[in-house]
């Protein structure tokens, strides 16, 4: 069963070499292209597709789901595999089942099946727009780390203290892409999509008071950001962002897709 882009390549030297014949080759490809557990169909060839294997979404499963489904892809041989979502509890039930992970408790975020790390390339600049952000944002720099990508922090450079972000200005104009995070009015975004020639990301959290409307303020402000080059993912969805932004930093290399 073929399940990476390696094997496939491997694969398709032996038609080559006259060592398999290509109706061969097509059942080895599609044998096992996902394994049906009942409560969840789980892709083995998304890897094949799309560069990057499942990532799994934990809220709404059961601990006992997520172990089963991540038994199934280390059998597979899927390594740094993203679980977003839950919690300390769930993390520790993993690890009595034997699953292997790193869990970080801020973003809700476990990279488990550790495998030898991609390179990290290029640079990924996450701004917030305070330090209630964070979750959201180590979910995104996370996220674009285990994906391979060079990732710079700038916490806490909101507009409430514009001279805080003008004083890294360099940085964030280095970057190749910016993921912009923030509640309350959303306004940063705009700001650093005034400042910078790279692919802006903006991500509204739920950060704020009354009429934030638990994100939707910043979401209206964002879509509607005057500066060219601004693009808006969903509300608190830091997992997104950074999958967003491996796939510009990595522009003709790799990528994914997270499992509802």
């Amino acid at each position: 069963m073929a399940q990476n882009n390696d094997e496939v390549l491997r694969l398709l030297r032996r038609i080559k070499n006259g060592e398999i014949s290509p109706e061969a080759a097509a059942g080895l490809i599609t044998e096992g292209s996902f394994t049906d557990l009942g409560y969840a169909k789980v892709d083995h060839h998304r890897a094949l597709r799309q560069g990057v294997g499942e990532v799994i979404y934990g809220q709404g499963k059961t601990k006992e789901q997520i172990a089963g489904i991540l038994q199934n892809m280390g059998e597979a041989g899927a390594r740094n595999v993203l679980v977003t979502r839950i919690g300390q509890d769930t993390a520790d039930f993993l690890q009595k089942e034997g699953i292997e992970l790193g869990y970080h408790a801020v973003p809700r975020l476990a990279v488990a099946l550790p495998g030898p790390g991609k390179k990290r390339v290029g640079k990924i600049v996450i701004a917030s727009g305070g330090t209630s952000d964070m979750a959201v944002c180590e979910e995104a720099a996370l996220t674009a780390e285990t994906l391979g990508n060079e990732v710079c922090r700038l916490y806490d450079v909101g507009v409430a203290g514009l001279h805080r972000l003008l004083s890294r200005l360099e940085t964030l104009q280095s970057a190749r892409v910016v993921v912009a995070v923030a509640g309350m009015e959303g306004a940063l975004a705009s700001v650093i999509g005034g400042l910078v020639s790279c692919p802006v990301i903006a991500v509204p959290t739920s950060v704020g008071y009354g009429a934030n409307f638990g994100g939707l303020a910043a979401l209206l402000s964002m879509l509607n950001s005057c500066s060219a080059g601004v693009s808006v993912v969903n509300i608190d969805n830091g997992f997104g962002a950074g999958f967003l932004a491996s796939r510009i930093n990595q522009v003709g290399g790799r990528g994914g897709e997270e499992d509802g």
